[in-house]
């Protein structure tokens, strides 16, 4: 066996572990880190804030006598209260009888701390993915800013052999003769691109130093490819941003319409083509896939793709916003993740769309890997999806989850006591069970599918 020819491979393996392990930390420690400041905040004991399980790195205590740990296993990670027998917060049953005889330590427990605190220091753990997911957004926003309206052009892809005539500062108010609609507007947007006519050039009309004025330039979304979706076709092919699609199977292609079109022809079958990178013609291979879509009416529609995105012949200019309109974009984008996520779970279990939707821990370590190699604010914008992702999955309510925990704290609530510790072990263990087959079924899904 050649081991030179195993570096390339073990190389990218490396990439994605470190990835992954990386998105994956700091989204478990700031899930973490909410349990402990609001169980600390509510007057909860915090024995070990551990990243990670298994055998111990490194440890320290504070002065306040919790154990802060980093263990070997980097796959998650937990806060154990006093109180608690396991990391999923089990009653330690011979530590709540000792205290029991002393009001001030039990309070200082988990399970003897007033129902409040428990919840508060229970539903943090989410709350504070939630928040750390839309203060990135929100900070993307503040960084890059926000588009300009009306659209203004900031500069041009330079597309190869195209002498272009709009200019940096144009505003666009037509394109072959189609208003151009707000940028926000996402339906709006969509039916004006599908809308432009499938020919080299196209008439602009924009604004120019104050004056209206038609020039002439090539197609509005012409076949450029500005960002590639992680674990799909094209980046198991190895396309990459800035490439121009110049043929599919031999077919000369001007516009991203007609690759689009051409995808959706082949229902699977193997495409050939021609991708102008740095000015080399590089000749690829691949096979589009099936992948179920979310649709504007809350249900999804599967379609053929090759897992590229079409950037505009135009960069817009953008313009600096406010903290207060950057916080909003954030919240949206964050609703658009939970509402997405809740609507592909029920799709999948009705059986509506394909059970191959939902990733395990190897599809996301190769989506990690695929944003982190994109730039550093694709990272950030996959680690801030994730964190979403992971505060409402904790909120499911199963046994062993924080939204298990809630529903027994509701069920305390109304009741006036809680489940008793044998009715708790049995719900924890069907809890632990559920958890576990759902992993092994998503594993199986990043395997098989």
């Amino acid at each position: 066996m050649d081991l030179l020819a195993l570096l390339p491979q073990l190389s990218g393996l490396v990439y994605t572990v470190v990835s992954f392990v990386v998105a994956l930390s700091v989204i478990v420690a700031v899930h973490e880190y909410g349990h402990y400041i609001v169980g600390r905040w509510s007057g909860i004991h915090a024995e070990v804030f551990s990243l990670g399980f298994g055998p111990v790195l490194w440890s320290r205590h504070d002065k306040r006598g919790t154990k802060w740990q980093i263990a070997a296993l980097p796959f998650g990670g937990y806060v154990k209260f006093l109180g608690d027998a396991d990391a999923a917060s089990g009653k330690d049953t011979d530590v709540i009888e000792a205290a029991a005889a002393d009001p001030v330590q039990l309070r200082r427990t988990m399970h003897g701390a007033p129902l409040w605190a428990r919840a508060a220091t229970v539903v943090a753990g989410p709350v504070f993915n939630f928040v750390m997911s839309i203060a990135v957004f929100a900070s993307l926003a503040l960084y890059f800013g926000m588009v300009r309206d009306p659209l203004t052009v900031g500069s041009l892809v330079p597309v190869p052999g195209v002498e272009n005539t709009l200019r940096s500062g144009d505003e666009l108010l037509e394109v072959a003769g189609l208003p151009v609609p707000a940028l926000s507007d996402s339906m709006a947007w969509t039916e004006f691109r599908d809308a432009l006519p499938v020919t080299p050039s196209l008439e602009y009309l924009v604004r120019r130093d104050g004056a209206k004025l038609r020039v002439t330039d090539t197609h509005f979304a012409p076949a450029y490819v500005s960002s590639v979706s992680p674990r799909s076709a094209a980046a198991d092919a190895g396309l990459q941003p800035g490439d121009f699609i110049t043929a599919v199977d031999g077919d000369p292609v001007f516009a991203f319409g007609q690759l689009v079109d051409k995808v959706a022809q082949t229902k699977g079958a193997e495409l050939s083509l021609d991708i102008l990178r740095d000015g080399t013609t590089i000749q690829m291979s691949l096979s589009p896939r099936q992948m179920d879509l979310p649709t504007a009416d809350g249900g999804f529609a599967s379609r053929w793709l090759i897992g590229v995105s079409g950037g505009n012949l135009i960069e817009y200019e953008t313009e600096p916003t406010t903290v207060g309109h950057a916080l909003s974009s954030g919240v949206a984008q964050v609703w658009t993740v939970v509402s997405s996520s809740i609507s592909g779970l029920g799709h999948i279990i009705t059986g509506a769309i394909s059970s191959c939707n939902l990733s395990g821990p190897i599809g996301i370590a190769k989506a990690s890997s695929d944003t982190a190699s994109q730039g550093t604010a694709s990272f950030i914008r996959f680690i801030a999806v994730l964190s979403t992702a992971v505060g409402l999955l904790n909120l499911f309510p199963i046994p062993a989850l924080d939204g298990g925990h809630l529903v027994f704290y509701a069920y305390e609530a109304v009741v006036g006591r809680p489940p008793s510790d044998r009715a708790m072990q049995i719900l924890m263990t069907a809890g632990i069970a559920m958890i576990l087959s759902l992993m092994v079924f998503a594993l199986s899904n990043d395997i098989f599918c």
